[in-house]
């Protein structure tokens, strides 16, 4: 099993056993904390089904010219691995499991099943990528399109960048204050994102 593979596996069988080991109220109220990110997720969804589906089904899934699902292109947090466990099946996360333990390489994503990602809910890198074709047939040609996107991109940003408090932070947070760490907690652990948080005093006691 690749090094990627393996820590993937990991965050998510850890994820799992401490999620098993909460009480309903505590699986609750993770969920009720990523309910406006939820909505964000529902409303980009919408705009790209709209908008792109046809111009992206095409170019990954029929020309295969895309660099949306290209294996070395995927990178997840860890807040994407809790909250796909949540919002997935003990059935789909065991589907997860063995594609990555099964998984022998190329130049696919590992996730890239043959009816599309495997993810219950894509890590965000995936669902906010957009490749140049996307951006020039679609984007560059309807200006009005373009600044709908602009401004989901900014508001990506209020649960991604942590210049203040932010849901990726703190599902993080909630796991490594019960004694978990993972390769994957890139909000306490990318030199990038830390210097960023001690600038604005996020995470300051």
């Amino acid at each position: 099993m690749s090094t990627y593979n393996h820590r993937q596996t990991e965050a998510i069988l850890l994820v799992r056993r401490h999620l098993a080991g909460l009480s309903g109220n505590e699986v609750s109220r993770l969920k009720q904390s990523m309910a406006p990110y939820l909505g964000f997720r529902d409303e980009v969804s919408s705009f790209q089904a709209e908008t792109l589906a046809g111009v992206c089904t095409v170019r990954c899934f029929h020309d295969r010219t895309s660099a949306c699902c290209g294996r070395e292109g995927i990178f997840t947090f860890f807040a994407d691995v809790v909250m796909n466990v949540l919002l997935s099946t003990g059935e789909q996360s065991d589907r997860i499991l063995e594609t990555l333990e099964e998984d022998t390489g190329g130049p696919d994503c590992v996730y890239l099943g043959d009816t599309g990602c495997l993810w219950r809910l894509k890590p965000i890198i995936c669902e906010m990528f957009l490749c140049g074709h996307a951006r020039e047939s679609v984007l560059e040609k309807n200006e009005p399109l373009a600044k709908r996107w602009e401004g989901l991109r900014r508001r990506e940003k209020l649960f991604t960048l942590p210049d203040r408090p932010v849901l990726f932070d703190d599902l993080e947070s909630f796991f490594l204050e019960a004694g978990m760490e993972s390769p994957l907690m890139y909000f306490h652990r990318s030199p990038g994102l830390l210097r960023l948080k001690a600038k604005h005093g996020v995470g300051r006691k």
